[in-house]
């Protein structure tokens, strides 16, 4: 009990003194995050391909899977992007997300009035997501961690696993069963797990309501985030910049919601699969 009031006291001392940092009405800063996802391919190509080749593949889609994004915010609004930078030569290559045509683009977030807007292409085509941010619940605790020059208190919640499971190259179930060519159950989807646990570490000495990608509500800036195989950590932070940027809020494509979005997507690789199970089908009848 004693140690959780000291740790409370602490938390409540860091948002007294950083109330300064949002005292100027043009406060801004930057984040910049490196996030890393890693992928299970041992179901990937069933019997088809070999643990080299698996591996090969895997090493290729490294680059794609470890990025840089930069988190522009201010006290309401945030702009969360990737950072630019020169493939090397060889890396457009072979297995990739680009196969699928999905590219995410500017993603922005304003907690004054709940919106969340993204940009997304997939398959030739731009949409706008335009939806409510997910509301986690959040469990915050009491253990704490430095990262940088920053305290960061530990909180948890558990959100839904919804869409398809990139890391794993497989599509999450939609409560009903998904049967394979032989009409067998697939277990692989019935195996995924509907709930994800999210571990946050935030710092309340930045007393904004933010964070990377889609999370955000807690007591101050979301450092670092681990949710099932994906990891975002922050590695700088400026606060009060010179040059100081316009948060514009994305408008590029299609207005659609989250739901009708991922609804898109799952028709779309529904249809891919089917597909690739009728050329494996007549390639082995030859």
């Amino acid at each position: 009990m004693k140690v959780h009031t000291i740790k409370l006291a602490i938390r409540l001392f860091f948002l007294t003194t950083s109330s300064a940092i949002l005292a100027q009405n043009d406060f801004q800063g930057k984040a910049y995050y490196q996030t890393k996802t890693t992928i299970d391919l041992s179901n990937f190509g069933g019997r088809e391909l070999s643990e080299e080749r698996k591996k090969q593949i895997a090493e290729r889609m490294k680059s794609r899977l470890e990025k840089t994004f930069i988190l522009t915010f201010n006290q309401l609004e945030s702009l969360y992007k990737e950072e630019a930078r020169l493939e090397t030569p060889g890396q457009g290559s072979g297995m990739r997300f680009s196969m699928m045509n999905i590219n995410g683009g500017e993603q922005y977030k304003n907690v004054k009035t709940q919106q969340i807007l993204k940009e997304q292409e997939f398959m030739g085509k731009q949409f706008l997501i335009n939806d409510s941010l997910q509301k986690l619940d959040w469990k915050l605790g009491t253990e704490t961690k430095i990262i940088g020059q920053y305290t960061c208190f530990k909180a948890t919640a558990i959100k839904k696993a919804e869409g398809f499971d990139f890391s794993s190259f497989r599509r999450r179930p939609n409560n009903e069963k998904v049967k394979d060519s032989t009409n067998n159950t697939n277990k692989e989807a019935e195996d995924l797990p509907k709930e994800v646990l999210v571990t946050a570490w935030y710092t309340p000495q930045i007393p904004i309501n933010q964070g990377p990608d889609m999370y955000w509500g807690l007591p101050g800036l979301i450092l670092e985030v681990n949710a099932d195989r994906t990891t975002i950590l922050c590695t700088k932070i400026i606060l009060n910049p010179k040059e100081k940027k316009v948060i514009e809020v994305p408008s590029k494509g299609k207005d659609i919601s989250q739901q009708a979005y991922d609804l898109v997507v799952k028709e779309k690789m529904e249809e891919m699969r089917q597909m690739y199970r009728g050329s494996r089908f007549h390639r082995g009848r030859r």
